[in-house]
């Protein structure tokens, strides 16, 4: 049923038996006709045959099958002229085809389009094209194991995707998924939180707006009411839904259904007076124009909606222009819609009260949609559908003529696999997609699932900068041991040993925090590096900071009445840094409050690979962070390097001014490297730059006066620390 929906529906190709697609029948049995088979719309002979099934009106009328009895022919209503249009450009790809000497040569390509407005006629339009034959059985021949291809360009439906269930189907339309989502994004992009949601009541409908439903959710848009229905189904279900509207309080409507249900939805709605709603269309109405002449059409003025691409197909244009009845003279639907364009009566026709035709009448000069071919969209999908099967065709034809078997048996394109069916020749192969999450082997015969990538602890690299990190660790516990052995001598009372201390103690939380850049994210490790990493240095730097303002206010109180020691002793220290480190820790909350980081897969970078990372969440939050380190590692370069002349024999403004040059250096840098490092190496960059800087501050301010302690033991006393020179200070 859902096949015999999608020819209804769409627009199907069909290969006949001539191409050997179809294997012999080879039962018994004997089968013969229980009526006339129905005849194509519009034919022409060829090598071999494509059929097409459109629907070239828009309504019909007819009785419901009982299966007891053999059941009516219902009857047309409404000239479709959008689906005439459709198989024209079929036609038209055709014959461009057959003048093309490259694609399919010594072969021409015929069709047979059929006329469907019902579903016995698309029933048996469907099971002439598989057969292959139109008035002749052979009674000896039932059935049989052949298999026919469908393409369309028009069938959207997220379900047939399932190339289990339908391995031969084809479409040259992107599936639902992405217009169901992009349709929740543009109501969210409007603001309409509280919408209502119709479809129709059957896969294309329920799928697409359940998908829709979904990712209003996310988007978080609210869904007040869901009704279906269908124009062929009791008049009951469709008075239900203009009920629910009516009763409803949302004047925003999601409308996934095709042009039927909406011509039909509309009317009853323009019956009882229901208007000033704001339709969001799915594309399988949204821009056809036969609804401008249904009733109520007023109601659906400013719908919104998606449409496939336009294109421009060289030569359409003047083919259209040039149809006439004689290129078709047994197609009853091409006198009538003659009749329709131009109001006249053709020979024999039903239409008795119009004038007759003159025999004059022209498309040339007709300015209608069937001739306009600025806005060609689904009619692409149809020339590029007949130009798919053609090159397929091309292909099969030189695999059974040995011409070129590397057509049938080379690699398929990264990320797809070979499937070969039993039932098919040898040389029949398809190229299938593997899942998003898998990536095929190198037989090119098995998805297997992609390697994950992040930087580890058990590899070559994390094992590098692991051990990096644990040395500056312990290098800096032994500096504090040395320290608090040596905490009563001149140099380490003269550099402010709380602050040194407390700096020690914040540079090894430095080296630590780069170990939860390691391993695989999660979500707190995630949240733990980013606000660890921002807290302590900048604790580290505020520590530096301070040392650099003890040294200027030590060396002002030196002078003749300065009492500027008692406005920066160590309970102003202390207070300074606790400030510096707040605000840091305020802007961390912040972040973690309106966007946190989160673990995050990411596929598109490499095609074989995942790529496990921390997703930033606000990178607005990110940049503040850095930004902040920044500001406090300027100002103190800027306060050292003024410092940085002043007269005694150990100025520890110097050995500050240098660490702050090779922090700032690092951290300039780091910016490039880090947005343009790929995957585990953006996590490598920025632990690189953590254990960079930190070495550079270790060592610059602290290895000196370990120096000192440990082997110059004879300078580490208050007359040489203090001593003055007798150069002039400079500021």
């Amino acid at each position: 049923l859902l096949i015999l929906k999608i020819v209804y529906l769409y627009f199907a190709l069909g290969l006949n038996s001539s191409m050997s697609i179809l294997s012999d029948m080879k039962s018994s049995c004997l089968c013969q006709p229980l009526g006339q088979i129905q005849a194509p719309e519009l034919s022409q002979t060829g090598d071999i045959i494509l059929g097409g099934i459109f629907t070239f009106h828009t309504a019909y009328r007819g009785s419901i099958s009982t299966f007891n009895t053999k059941p009516r022919a219902p009857t047309c209503m409404n000239l479709n002229v959008r689906e005439f249009k459709f198989a024209q450009t079929m036609i038209f790809a055709i014959d461009e085809i057959n003048k093309n000497s490259d694609i399919l040569p010594n072969h021409t390509l015929g069709y047979k389009i059929y006329n469907s407005c019902g579903m016995s006629n698309i029933a048996l339009s469907a099971i002439v094209l598989v057969n292959g034959q139109e008035e002749v059985l052979d009674e000896t021949h039932c059935t049989g194991s052949g298999t026919a291809v469908a393409i369309s360009h028009f069938a959207t439906c997220a379900c047939l995707s399932d190339r289990e269930e339908f391995p031969s189907f084809f479409r040259t339309i992107p599936s639902d998924n992405h217009q169901s989502r992009a349709l929740a994004k543009l109501v969210k992009h409007f603001g309409w939180t509280w919408v209502g949601a119709i479809s129709n009541l059957n896969d294309y409908g329920v799928n697409g707006i359940s998908t829709f439903m979904q990712a209003a959710q996310e988007e978080g848009v609210c869904i007040e009411y869901y009704e279906a229905f269908e124009q062929s189904g009791p008049a009951s279900a469709l008075a239900k839904v203009v009920e629910t509207i009516k009763r409803s309080t949302s004047k925003v409507i999601v409308a996934f259904m095709s042009h039927r249900e909406v011509k039909a939805l509309a009317a009853e709605l323009y019956k009882n007076n229901i208007t000033r709603l704001q339709w969001v269309g799915s594309d399988a109405w949204i821009s056809d124009n036969s609804l401008t002449d249904a009733e109520g059409h007023g109601i659906l003025v400013g719908s919104l909606g998606f449409v496939v691409s336009k294109a421009n197909i060289p030569g359409l244009g003047e083919r259209l222009r040039r149809l006439h009845p004689s290129q078709f003279p047994r197609s009853q639907f091409v006198k009538d819609f003659w009749e329709y364009v131009f109001g006249c009566a053709l020979v024999n026709s039903s239409h008795t009260e119009r004038r007759p035709c003159t025999g004059m009448e022209s498309l040339q000069n007709e300015e209608i949609y069937f001739t306009d071919v600025s806005e060609l969209r689904f009619e692409n999908n149809v020339y590029k559908s007949v130009y798919a099967v053609a090159h397929a065709l091309h292909a099969l034809r030189s695999c059974e003529s040995g011409n070129s078997v590397s057509v049938c048996s080379e690699s398929c394109p990264p990320g797809k696999r070979k499937v070969l069916y039993k039932t098919r020749p040898v040389y029949s192969l398809d190229c299938f997609a593997c899942p998003i999450e898998y990536w095929p082997n190198t037989n090119q015969d098995k998805c297997l699932p992609k390697d994950i990538e992040f930087l580890s602890f058990s590899e070559i690299m994390g094992i590098t900068l692991t051990f990096f990190c644990l040395s500056g660790t312990m290098l800096t516990f032994l500096f504090l041991i040395v320290f608090y052995q040596y905490k009563e001598t001149p140099i380490v009372r003269a550099n402010n040993s709380e602050l040194s201390f407390l700096l020690l103690f914040s540079l090894s939380l430095c080296f630590l925090c780069s170990l939860t850049f390691i391993g695989r994210p999660s979500e707190w490790s995630c949240i733990l590096r980013h606000t660890a990493f921002g807290i302590t240095f900048v604790l580290c730097i505020s520590c530096v900071l301070g040392k650099t303002i003890v040294v200027l206010m030590a060396f002002r109180a030196t002078l003749p009445g300065s009492s500027v020691m008692k406005w920066f002793g160590p309970l102003q220290q202390r207070l300074s840094v606790l400030t510096f480190t707040l605000v840091q820790v305020l802007i961390c909350i912040l972040w973690l409050t309106i966007n946190p980081p989160f673990p995050q897969t990411n596929m598109l970078y490499y095609k074989d690979r995942i790529i496990l990372e921390c997703n930033l969440g606000s990178s607005i939050g990110f940049w503040a962070v850095l930004g902040y380190i920044g500001l406090l590692a300027l100002l103190c370069f800027v306060l050292a390097f003024l410092a940085r002349k002043l007269p005694d024999n150990f100025n520890e403004a110097k050995f500050i001014t240098f660490s702050m040059l090779i922090f700032c250096a690092v951290w300039i840098t780091f910016i490039p490297a880090y947005v343009s490092s790929p995957g585990k190496f953006t996590v490598a960059v920025e632990i690189f730059a953590i254990l960079a800087s930190s070495y550079g501050l270790l060592f610059c301010i602290f290895a000196p006066k370990i120096l000192i302690i440990l082997f110059q033991s004879e300078k580490n006393t208050k007359k040489n620390i203090m001593g003055k020179t007798n150069k002039t200070i400079r500021y």
